[in-house]
């Protein structure tokens, strides 16, 4: 694969990253509203389906799609376990609105940065997505590391609090996941030819994840305590959800799981440092070390992918 189109894909995927901070910040937003980030997370993924409901069936890429993944299933070229990682990205949406309210974005991202690195080096030497097996290259050692190393630099002040490292467990696990969800929604848009009908296919799986942890949620703490704000922006997780998962679907055949990961990281950090600056909070003050770590952090992107070509 040239380094034109990987260079091209880590674009791509640090634009999509921008997104996921707003969808960070409008999801952590709604679970603080509804007073339950299941319940959040619900609406988010909820939306976004019922947006797909709609698109898929009435665009012929869409029906195509639909039809290769039922021939794909039947044959066995696509095992039922590779179309579940909507679960990964119910559980990412879930500990938006669980843990933003309380962390914030920089720390929330932080850990799930700390997991999606590492996990995406798992999961290319693995060969779970669909490039296959891909070597650790000291290239994307390296740029793994550096993004690590560039988010803590950047938030580095706000992880003095223990309880909150304790919360933060939960983004880390949905960092992990993130790289496995990559990895298979690529098989899934590789079986199909159609990114919409990966999504579709991640988010039908997500939202059913989600109904039965937030049935489980009610039963044991009762309903929400709070109620549906009228902002219509609050309401717009679901659609970046869909930009997001049907580009990373789209992509990671370009760039592998690893970059893939380290250009959406890249695309956070910017994303929560022009959140801080136009649309500031009472907690965030963007000052030279988070602006130095949004620059390591897009030099960790160019390094993995200046690496050399990947093997299949």
């Amino acid at each position: 694969m040239s380094t034109t189109r990987r260079i091209a894909g880590a674009g791509l995927a640090t634009a999509s990253g921008v997104a996921v901070a707003a969808q960070s910040r409008i999801n952590g937003e709604l679970g603080v509203r509804l007073g339950d980030g299941i319940a959040a997370a619900v609406v988010s993924f909820g939306l976004g389906l019922l947006v797909l409901l709609v698109l898929v069936p009435a665009t012929p890429g869409g029906r195509r799609g639909l039809a290769a993944l039922r021939a794909a299933l039947a044959e066995g070229s696509l095992r039922p376990w590779q179309c579940l990682g909507g679960v990964c990205g119910a559980f990412l949406v879930a500990t938006q609105g669980l843990t933003i309210g309380t962390l914030g974005v920089a720390v929330f991202t932080v850990a799930v940065v700390a997991g999606q690195s590492g996990s995406g080096l798992l999961v290319d030497r693995a060969g779970i997505g669909p490039t296959g097996r891909q070597p650790v290259t000291p290239n994307r050692l390296v740029g793994a590391l550096l993004t690590v190393l560039a988010v803590l630099l950047a938030v580095g002040d706000r992880l003095g609090d223990p309880g909150a490292l304790a919360l933060a467990l939960l983004p880390l696990l949905a960092g992990v996941g993130i790289a496995w969800q990559q990895a298979v929604n690529g098989r899934v848009r590789g079986a199909a030819g159609s990114a919409l009908a990966a999504t579709l296919v991640n988010f039908t799986v997500g939202t059913v994840a989600l109904l039965v942890a937030l049935a489980i949620d009610v039963a044991v703490r009762g309903r929400p305590s709070g109620s549906f704000p009228t902002d219509p922006w609050l309401y717009l997780g679901g659609q970046i959800g869909i930009v997001f998962i049907a580009l990373a679907a789209a992509i990671v055949r370009f760039t592998g799981v690893l970059l893939l990961g380290l250009a959406t990281i890249a695309g956070q950090i910017v994303g929560a440092v022009l959140l801080d600056l136009v649309l500031p909070t009472a907690s965030s003050h963007p000052g030279p070390t988070t602006l130095l770590g949004a620059a390591l952090t897009l030099v960790a992107v160019l390094i993995a992918a200046f690496g050399p070509a990947r093997r299949r």
